[in-house]
């Protein structure tokens, strides 16, 4: 075998176990990440009042509806 094409050889294998690696953290992130336990309206709801698009009353106001209270 030429010298030159184990060095390629061996660089594709570091090469393959860096992408699978990469993969297995990939997943690890994405599978370990908590949902978010409330529903995806109230949190909206939440992000609405913090960026000051809505006041407190109306935060409540629509939260109770959201909630059925």
């Amino acid at each position: 075998m030429d010298p030159s094409m184990a060095g390629w050889m061996m660089l594709g294998s570091v090469v393959s176990w860096l992408g699978l690696a990469a993969i297995v953290v990939f997943a690890i992130v994405r599978l370990g990440r908590q949902p978010d336990r409330r529903g995806g309206a109230e949190t909206l709801l939440d992000e609405r009042l913090a960026r000051g698009e809505i006041d407190v009353e109306e935060y409540r106001a629509r939260r109770a509806l959201l909630v059925g209270r």
